[in-house]
């Protein structure tokens, strides 16, 4: 992660899009009420004595929006680079998230280099998995990339 603070509150951003998306897979939150929770409890709160990262909100908002508005489009790139016989619904729901954010970043983000993107959602997937899930997805953004000609 950079000591820049504009990519540290992107990268906050990234990983607190991957959490609000969870939480929406896992409970149905309107996205409006998911939004507001998050810009008012999580983005840069200290909880349970851990001191979240400035986020960049309008990043994180635009991801969470995105991801929510694009999901059939999003979700049918990423089946598509799945091995024979995987599905999304086979995918474990965080990295699923971590899947979906990416290739929204890297479908509607032309702003955003498609290799730091990818770099950026290789190191949240470091926050929840170890390296070989890492590399899963490295290699599913990259082809996501190519597929859209970035």
């Amino acid at each position: 992660m950079s000591n820049n603070p504009r990519s540290q509150a992107r990268s906050a951003a990234r990983l607190g899009a991957v959490q609000a998306l969870y939480q929406q897979q896992m409970e149905g939150t309107a996205t409006a009420r998911l939004l507001d929770e998050f810009h008012q409890h999580r983005l840069g709160k200290v909880i349970e004595d851990e001191e979240y990262a400035e986020a960049d909100v309008e990043f994180f908002d635009d991801i969470v929006k995105g991801v929510d508005a694009r999901r059939g489009e999003i979700d049918d790139l990423i089946a598509a680079r799945l091995a024979s016989g995987w599905t999304l619904a086979r995918l474990d729901k965080t990295m699923l998230q971590i899947l979906r954010a990416g290739s929204y970043e890297l479908l509607a983000r032309a702003d955003v280099p498609m290799a730091a993107a990818i770099s950026e959602y290789v190191d949240v997937a470091k926050a929840f998995f170890d390296d070989r899930e890492a590399k899963f997805v490295n290699g599913i953004l990259d082809a996501v990339a190519k597929e859209i000609g970035r």
